[in-house]
């Protein structure tokens, strides 16, 4: 009798723990996520690490071909005078040649061509700031007779690119964890994020009308500060 007892009180205890269970889950309140977005902005202020110099040679005559092998000697030379110049780790490409013909438009008559313009316009790329006068006024003893723009870029591969990036991360993911907080939950992860980045405030040199050498001192040059923006925008997954 005493262990009919036991098991049916053992049943009793069993049946009352699993519905004391089954309350408590019931109780319990599922936890719900809701997706934020949030932005983040920084911006940072840097010395430029590389100059970008755009020249051309520009000849005239009154044959095509003699316009063109003039332009293509004197072309030479400044190509000769810029990697004697502007270092080692110079870039030199051409951004645009062009060989048209010039017209006589005068007394209301046809068209008639008096002569032809040969120009070649390369671009140099240098990491020697301090160097860009001194590249410019070889090019233009050389035959560079049009020094059409200077200006100081920061390279894709800057370490200061990167770190204006993480600065906005940061803000933003900051911005997503007090909202969290405000809801009483916590951040569970990052659906999207998109990025993007401006260097403003570029030094630039118009030199069109500074590209005459004199033997008085060379061209200034003054490469300034960059600014860099990058913006950040987060869609977090937050848990309530």
């Amino acid at each position: 009798m005493g262990k009919k007892i036991s098991l049916r009180c053992l049943m009793y205890v069993l049946v009352a723990a699993a519905l004391l269970l089954l309350l408590t889950g019931c109780s319990k309140k599922p936890s719900r996520t809701t997706k934020v977005t949030v932005a983040g902005e920084a911006t940072t202020k840097v010395e430029p690490d590389a100059a970008v110099v755009v020249l051309s040679v520009v000849t005239q005559s009154a044959q095509a071909i003699t316009a063109q092998q003039e332009n293509a000697r004197k072309s030479d030379a400044v190509a000769n005078a810029i990697k004697s110049t502007a270092g080692s780790d110079a870039e030199i490409k051409t951004s645009d040649y062009t060989l048209q013909p010039q017209y006589d438009y005068r007394d209301n008559r046809l068209p008639k061509i008096i002569g032809y313009d040969a120009r070649n316009s390369v671009i140099v790329t240098m990491s020697d700031l301090k160097n860009v006068g001194a590249v410019i006024d070889a090019a233009s003893r050389a035959g560079a007779n049009s020094i059409d723009n200077v200006s100081f870029i920061l390279r894709q591969t800057s370490p200061a690119r990167g770190q204006a990036l993480s600065d906005a991360t940061r803000q933003a993911m900051n911005k997503a964890q007090s909202i969290a907080q405000a809801l009483g939950g916590r951040v569970t992860r990052v659906v999207e994020e998109t990025e993007s980045a401006t260097v403003a405030g570029e030094s630039q040199y118009d030199a069109r009308v500074h590209y005459a050498v004199t033997k008085m001192a060379p061209t200034p040059i003054s490469a300034g500060q960059l600014s860099i923006r990058s913006n950040v925008q987060l869609i977090v997954e937050i848990e309530t």
